[in-house]
């Protein structure tokens, strides 16, 4: 048994805030309540471990829906061992793994090696999102029914847009009958184009190829038109735009099952950042977009229009960045400090709720993939993690538990990080630092 004493729990499915103990035995929680007894009193017959955490806050296990393990096919990259710790590191108890690996996770097969080697590598839950099509080509069904047979819980062709309207339509009608979100990475390729970053005054002054908005926005109208028409649950990845966020809107005020997520490098960065230095880490796939996207992004997420706050973690070897812009890779690795940026920038500001936090990297991704609910209360499972608010830190280059160090914040100042995770009870970090396993 182990007993938490004295921290914060914050949990706004039970309502719950305030200072108090939790019980956990046989990785569920016992019991949840102010001075919990420690002797033999009923709630078990062994005196648990006791860990004081006074001035922590404990919130129900983070989950990140949307990471890149790069395993199979590039462990020069990430692989399952590594990003396993990353997530315990940045305070997640659970991911979701994009199938644009080598060879795409497109089959029951490539579904069950991830599973597989999953448990075996580290404690960390990892869930698996199968490919839409196969290869990612766009061409054809991937085998969408074996995949969920096999353990996949939703599906997706991240990493490039599916293009054709008609195999759309036809994937997220075949996708609904296992009541299943499409998880959707919107980008019109013949409007793209070759563009790098954000069309725009950033994109002339660089010389750099722009990425028009509504090259992200006409693919989100398609979608959500789709939606309707086929009733299946639509998940927009990583949205960028104010005009992106009105497509949601409406969408969800006529009842259409429509989510969304933003990720914390379009949260907080934007085409400005970008200079002469042609710093490769803030390349993005979608690109970084204006202060104006920011602001409708912050706000959309305080108010609950986004539904969850995903890293996108997407690693890629130093070598690999170290190419010209053009060349270079898109993505930055944020299993790490999507946590810490959240708590910076907007809950340490009185921005966000700590139970808006929570909603959006705990309760909503759970409720999107149809993943069994944790809370903080008796009978759920034992999955929490441990905030330390006071802890100040630098994002720096080097010390990761990733493989990759290509972050976008290198060099920020982030306030509050998660200094234990439990994962059924097991520990996966304590005192910030990460657990063999």
């Amino acid at each position: 048994m182990l007993l938490l004493k004295g921290a914060r729990c914050i949990d706004p499915r039970v309502g719950l805030d305030a200072i108090t103990d939790i019980l956990i035995r046989d990785g569920s929680i016992a019991a949840v309540g102010a001075d919990l007894p420690v002797g033999d009193d009923g709630l078990g017959t062994d005196r648990p471990l006791i860990r004081d955490l006074s001035g922590r806050v404990i919130l129900p296990g983070l989950m990140d829906m949307h990471v890149h393990l790069r395993e199979p096919g590039q462990e020069y990259k990430e692989d399952i061992a590594s990003a396993a710790r990353a997530a315990a590191q940045g305070g997640f108890v659970a991911v979701l793994a994009m199938p644009n690996t080598q060879p795409v996770t497109d089959s029951a097969s490539r579904v069950a090696f991830v599973l597989d080697k999953a448990r075996y590598v580290g404690v960390t839950r990892v869930h698996v999102a199968g490919a839409l099509s196969r290869d990612l080509a766009g061409e054809s069904l991937a085998e969408i029914g074996d995949m969920y047979k096999a353990g996949a819980v939703a599906f997706t062709d991240d990493g490039r847009g599916l293009q054709d309207c008609g195999l759309m339509r036809l994937a997220m009608d075949y996708v609904h009958q296992f009541a299943c979100p499409v998880l959707s990475h919107c980008e019109l390729e013949s409007l793209v184009g070759s563009g790098v970053v954000h069309e725009g005054i950033v994109s002339t002054r660089l010389g750099l190829a722009g990425w028009p908005a509504a090259g992200e926005e006409i693919q989100i109208a398609r979608d959500i038109a789709l939606a309707e028409l086929s009733g299946c649950a639509l998940h927009i990845q990583h949205i960028t735009t104010a005009v992106g966020l009105k497509l949601v809107r409406e969408a969800k005020e006529r009842g259409l099952p429509v989510s969304c997520e933003v990720t914390a490098h379009h949260l907080f960065l934007n085409e400005n950042d970008l200079n002469a230095t042609y710093d490769t880490n803030l390349k993005m796939n979608p690109p970084l977009r204006t202060t104006a996207d920011n602001q409708a992004l912050q706000e959309a997420l305080i108010e609950g229009l986004i539904d969850v706050v995903a890293s996108d973690h997407a690693p890629h070897a130093a070598h690999e960045k170290a190419l010209e812009f053009e060349r270079a890779p898109f993505g930055c690795t944020g299993l790490e400090t999507t946590l810490s940026l959240l708590l910076t920038e907007l809950v340490g500001l009185e921005k966000m709720s700590y139970q808006r936090l929570v909603e959006c990297l705990a309760h909503a991704p759970r409720r999107i993939l149809g993943l069994e609910e944790v809370g903080i209360v008796a009978g759920s499972p034992a999955d929490l993690t441990v905030i330390d608010p006071g802890v100040r830190w630098q994002v720096e280059a080097e010390n990761w538990q990733s493989k990759s160090a290509n972050n976008a914040f290198i060099g920020q100042q982030l306030q509050g990080r998660a200094s234990d995770v439990y994962v059924r009870g097991i520990p996966s970090m304590i005192e910030g630092t990460v657990c063999d396993v």
